[in-house]
């Protein structure tokens, strides 16, 4: 168990409150939540802070393409059962985003912290994580973060000999390969949905086999290793066989199977199924995503989506035809500037909605649902598409930046 006896040095105490403070001053301007901009300040003078503030905690690391902001969240909630726990709950995931989190608490006993992709095995080697979560690999942001081989490459290579134990998704062949490294893996049956960045072998490029839910390499006999958890319908199975009934308020098939995996985190450290996914019942919202706001005078449901991975999940979630659907999409560099993932994307699981297009590559986009057959209408921005809906509910799919300017919007 992390205590709290070893003080930070002068140094470390001087970069955290610099980096409060200037967090505060962003804060004031209307910039943001200031974590990232306190981050850097304070690491700027103290390198090693981040390992400083980790280590008096329980540190578990969650990473992955889709997922790993909810699923922080669950395991957040259900290890709250056992102690403190500290968080960047807000999905600020870099170094500079994660040190200003764990600044921000001196009491806390687990620190749930979820990692950008690209930096998993530098926070890993500075954060020395009891537990590591990975949920999926897929393609996103191919202009910063590369193709998703390098990206499990790197993951491999810095999981080797690493004694956290991982939590792994092992019906994702890029997350297995990337895990098998590592001495201690407890494998969750998680599913994936996405399936089209795993059609090679990871490890000799052959071509995967693929029949049901099972997957091996017939060249290299690399194959998918048994489960000790499991999502099975509404339940979690656990490694006696016992079925636990999942109840969330956040929808679709993607959120079992984040707290599949976050019950099966919450068990390293002593806490049951039961009690983990009762505590996860709790979360109703994700910073916004989910959430139903009133806008005028219309119900809109916030939906993140920001590669093709994401777009799938979602479309699965959203009320049926003739529910109206408004699409926003955004090239920005938190976005990554490359949209050519918009032809990955299947939008035929659209037809029978009316369908509204904003955002700053609305145009690239609507060129993408042409070519889908697609009924659609562009409009300058989110009031003008509102006022074109049809009744009923409306739901609202965007990309990261997009998400963030709806939010603002609509006052959420």
């Amino acid at each position: 168990m992390a205590g709290n006896s070893d003080p930070l040095s002068p140094r470390a105490k001087l970069a955290v409150t610099a980096g409060k403070a200037v967090a505060a001053a962003s804060r004031a301007a209307g910039r943001g939540s200031g974590s990232v901009i306190g981050g850097r300040v304070a690491l700027k003078l103290d390198p090693d802070l981040l390992a400083r503030l980790a280590q008096n905690l329980d540190v578990i690391l969650v990473s992955a393409t889709n997922g790993k902001t909810t699923t922080t969240r669950l395991i957040a909630e259900a290890l709250r059962a056992a102690g403190p726990v500290v968080s960047n709950a807000l999905g600020a995931n870099m170094p500079a985003g994660i040190t200003s989190a764990l600044a921000g608490s001196s009491d806390a006993r687990y620190g749930v912290i979820e990692v950008d992709e690209k930096y998993l095995a530098g926070v890993a080697r500075d954060t020395a994580p009891k537990c590591i979560a990975l949920l999926n690999l897929s393609r996103d942001q191919l202009d910063r973060a590369a193709e998703t081989r390098m990206l499990a490459e790197n993951w491999r290579e810095g999981l080797a000999g690493s004694k956290a134990v991982v939590v792994a998704n092992c019906d994702d062949p890029l997350v297995v390969w990337a895990a098998s490294s590592s001495p201690n893996v407890i494998w969750v049956a998680a599913g994936q949905m996405w399936k089209d960045d795993a059609w090679s072998c990871p490890s000799c490029g052959g071509v995967m086999q693929r029949p049901g839910d099972d997957w091996f390499c017939g060249e290299c006999g690399f194959r998918r290793p048994t489960p000790s958890w499991a999502l099975s319908n509404d339940h979690v199975l656990d490694p006696h066989g016992s079925a636990w009934p999942i109840h969330l308020q956040l929808p679709g098939r993607a959120n079992k199977a984040n707290a599949a995996s976050s019950a099966a985190v919450a068990a390293v450290f002593g806490v049951p199924p039961q009690v983990a996914l009762e505590r996860m019942y709790q979360v109703q919202a994700v910073a916004g995503r989910y959430d139903v706001v009133q806008f005028q005078g219309r119900d809109l449901r916030l939906l993140l989506a920001k590669n093709p991975a994401g777009w799938l999940e979602t479309f699965s979630l959203i009320d049926p035809p003739p529910t109206p659907v408004i699409l926003s999409v955004n090239a920005r560099g938190a976005d990554g500037t490359d949209t050519s993932w918009l032809w990955d994307v299947d939008y035929t699981r659209l037809t029978g909605h009316p369908i509204c297009v904003v955002g700053d590559r609305r145009l690239d986009l609507a060129v993408r649902l042409e070519v889908a057959d697609q009924h659609f209408q562009v409009y300058e921005n989110l009031d003008q598409a509102v006022a074109a809906c049809p009744p009923g509910r409306i739901e609202v799919i965007a990309n990261y930046t997009a998400f963030q300017d709806l939010r603002r919007r609509v006052g959420n």
